[in-house]
């Protein structure tokens, strides 16, 4: 009986790896006979566990969903993933603490003993990076409207509402990458960059500038002119578009997807979304550039093509190496991106990539030390630019006012 029960948990494990498993690859697996395997399948379904038998020139088996919920199977590392994926979850960014509680404490209820202790043991305490501002949180309601709508491979239509506070740039091919947080000229870099780097101005980004339209002149009539009335501007058509990706970066989630109106690759933020029902006709999936989502997004949010192929996607736009009067190790701890080589107790290679080369030469400024600058070019030009920039900040400083 104990080598039975056993085996039926093994077999379960496999039924519930993978969607379908030949009859013949299961008593493989098992090292059973295949009659052994339908009588196994037999046992498991007497205790509620839904095994189909798919039919074919080999047969097989899969476990299909139910409509009551069977005692969950988990072994060592699976129940302590789930803890730790429960416990994390308020990091998300998904609005879903209270129930990924009540889930972690729901399956915690279910599990043997054994494997209860270990969950219990494992206490996670998710802190996040102080903030500003607080982070915005998205509906869980529209994650799962999104998730459906790329899944289904359905046009999405939703509104998009404007940035709340503050308007800051975007990344990637600037207008292009809607909803893609970046920083201002000269300010910290985006999440998971080592480096920051000036943005385009509006202008260079080709996001056209509303005319100025000179002011009307008083009618010499004797009298004030009337002040027109206010209306508020129509409200933006919404959007239309094919949802390909759901991601998360940086604690936020994005919506990578092909506009129908613009004809062109666009990222949105989900917490900006309010999507509209029903959906559009089916679509069929687009390729996208880079050849990997992941690849798209680095791309976008370094502002580099993602066409270009592994150098450009894996790297920045502009990449310097420079000899720093530093131990290696320290200069590993803060860096997070590069290649650092050691050369000497106090001195070590360092290739690094930013948006700009003020950019780069900036974040290598950051070292505090001795900088001698192996190349490119642009990067030593760019340190003369900081340089007489920061020398005139400093007689400024220096000069009291009159």
């Amino acid at each position: 009986m104990p080598k039975t029960s056993a085996r039926l948990l093994s077999l379960l494990s496999l039924l519930q790896a993978r969607r379908d498993w030949p009859g013949a690859l299961l008593a493989e697996r098992l090292d059973v006979s295949p009659r052994t395997v339908r009588r196994d399948v037999d046992r498991l379904r007497e205790l509620g566990y839904p095994v189909v038998a798919m039919k074919g020139p080999d047969g097989g088996y899969r476990l299909d969903a139910g409509t009551e919920l069977p005692p969950l199977l988990f072994d060592d590392e699976q129940a302590v993933a789930l803890a730790v994926a429960l416990q994390i979850a308020t990091t998300t960014g998904a609005g879903i603490e209270e129930a990924a509680a009540r889930a972690l404490n729901t399956v915690r209820q279910v599990l043997p003993a054994r494997l209860r202790h270990r969950v219990d043991t494992l206490r996670v305490t998710a802190v996040d990076r102080p903030a500003i501002r607080p982070e915005p949180q998205v509906d869980s309601d529209v994650l799962m409207a999104i998730g459906a709508a790329v899944h289904g491979r359905e046009v999405l239509r939703f509104d998009y509402s404007p940035v709340s506070g503050p308007v800051r740039a975007t990344a990637g091919t600037w207008e292009g990458c809607e909803g893609t947080p970046a920083a201002p000229p000269g300010s910290a870099a985006l999440p998971g960059s080592p480096t920051g780097a000036p943005r385009p101005s509006p202008q260079q980004a080709g996001t056209p500038m509303p005319p100025q339209v000179p002011p009307s002149p008083i009618p010499h009539t004797g009298t004030l002119p009337q002040t027109p009335r206010h209306t508020d501007p129509a409200p933006p058509p919404p959007r239309r578009v094919e949802p390909h990706h759901l991601v998360t970066w940086g604690r936020r989630w994005y919506l990578v997807a092909w506009d129908l109106d613009r004809d062109d690759w666009r990222t949105f933020r989900a917490d900006r979304i309010t999507p509209r029902t029903p959906t559009g006709p089916r679509f069929p999936p687009r390729e996208l550039p880079g050849g990997s989502v992941e690849a798209f997004i680095t791309a976008r949010f370094r502002g580099i093509d993602a066409t270009q192929g592994p150098d450009g996607v894996g790297g920045w736009p502009c990449r310097g190496e420079v000899i720093l009067a530093l131990p290696a190790a320290e200069v590993l701890r803060h860096t997070r991106e590069g290649i650092v080589e050691e050369l000497g107790p106090d001195r070590c290679r360092v290739v690094l990539g930013s948006w700009s080369w003020p950019g780069l030469a900036a974040a290598i400024g950051r070292f505090d030390a001795d900088i001698e600058v192996i190349g490119p070019p642009e990067l030593a030009s760019a340190f003369a630019h900081l340089a007489t920039r920061y020398a005139a900040a400093a007689q400024a400083r220096a000069t009291p006012n009159p």
